[in-house]
């Protein structure tokens, strides 16, 4: 289920916006003021947010340049303010969405889906793959996520690179032990899951609806990305 983060000081709006949200299957969490916003976003973790550009304390364009900062998020501004340049103003700030007062409860809602539909950015070539908001760098040997680099055991990193080269494939324990530690290994296989088990960690604020290191009980692992576009 998808969690959408609502940040509107008019509270009779924000329950509207929440009732439909509910109606159509996404979990909501409800803040009124810019100051709540940024901590809110950090604990719940949302896949969308519904962000008033007109709050008290730090304005939506404020906590948007703030989230711009650590995550690629989707966020959609809401504002009673009509005039194109404002709607100029939210885009180039990074808004991936823009919805005027009054609207329909409807639109908001297949808005929501538009947006969620084409927020994960899949890149794939021989140097990078990204999944979202993870970033795998092959030839700097890097991980990013959100922007920020993963202190990963060589090991750990790795394994995660080779999952990442080959996404939504399948590998036993004993094919990425050959591929990842070596043929010439002679350790226990539950070193597989011990890495994964510190990758699981190390991926907690990687979006669901992004991707996973997904198990295949009996089988194995992979890493499962999920294109929304």
């Amino acid at each position: 289920m998808h969690k959408i983060l609502i940040v509107e000081d008019e509270i009779a709006i924000s329950q509207v916006l929440k009732a439909y949200l509910k109606k159509a299957g996404y979990e909501t969490k409800q803040v009124y003021t810019g100051e709540e916003a940024i901590d809110a976003f950090h604990e719940y973790k949302p896949d969308l947010i519904l962000l008033d550009v007109m709050l008290p304390g730090k304005s939506g364009w404020d906590i948007l340049k703030a989230i711009r900062l650590e995550s690629t998020c989707p966020v959609i501004m809401l504002t009673a303010l009509g005039d194109v340049n404002y709607r100029l103003t939210g885009l180039n700030d990074g808004a991936d969405d823009y919805i005027t007062k009054p609207f329909v409860g409807d639109e908001v809602v297949a808005r929501v889906q538009a947006v969620l539909r084409r927020s994960v950015q899949v890149i794939d070539d021989r140097e990078r793959k990204q999944y979202g908001s993870l970033s795998i760098n092959m030839k700097a040997h890097t991980v990013t996520l959100h922007g920020i680099e993963l202190d990963l055991t060589p090991r750990d990193l790795a394994l995660l690179i080779f999952l990442g080269q080959y996404p939504n494939q399948l590998f036993t324990r004993d094919q990425l032990i050959d591929h990842v530690w070596g043929m010439d290994y002679d350790g226990s296989d539950r070193a597989v899951d011990l890495s994964i088990k510190r990758l699981r960690k190390a991926l907690k604020n990687w979006p669901s609806t992004e991707g996973e290191i997904k198990t295949l009980r009996g089988l194995g692992y992979q890493l499962s990305v999920y294109d929304k576009k």
